[in-house]
């Protein structure tokens, strides 16, 4: 179907038609392009873009609930848990018992977890900076304001 090995003649080809001028696409579209760029690097650790999204949030010392990281994260309850599960079985993660609601458990990083959150930030970090090289810091911070906008 490409036209280049690289898919770039069919990339201007389709953004000239009417789904490249669609906002909601092009946001989608834009994920997509980060977070395979992330996965791709997060790939050394063991870890995809939804595995750091949760270890980020443990991190963040907010100290979310399972219900709160789905809500969050707009994922299934049931891929949060299996998320909790491969983070908590590699150490990186523990569930404690919620002080606000003792029938729910919060997830809080270790040690470990700190230290590879540290790690993966980084390799993020610079997956960010491929994805929107093509705009200028200015841009970027624009771009950062409008998508907590529209997210928040």
């Amino acid at each position: 179907m490409s036209t280049s090995p690289d898919g770039v003649a069919d990339a201007e080809r389709f953004a000239a038609t009417n789904l490249g001028a669609e906002p909601m696409f092009l946001m989608a579209r834009a994920a997509s392009i980060g977070s395979a760029e992330a996965n791709r690097r997060l790939a050394d650790f063991g870890l995809k873009v939804r595995h750091y999204s949760v270890l980020s949030l443990a991190c963040s010392g907010s100290a979310p609930t399972q219900r709160e990281l789905s809500q969050f994260l707009v994922l299934d309850p049931s891929q949060i848990v299996a998320i909790v599960d491969e983070l908590e079985r590699r150490g990186a993660v523990e569930r404690r018992t919620d002080p606000r609601d003792r029938r729910s458990k919060v997830i809080v990083p270790t040690r470990e977890g700190g230290t590879l959150y540290a790690q993966a930030r980084k390799v993020v970090d610079g997956a960010t900076e491929t994805s929107m090289a093509q705009l200028n810091a200015a841009e970027q911070r624009e771009l950062l304001r409008l998508l907590q906008q529209v997210a928040f």
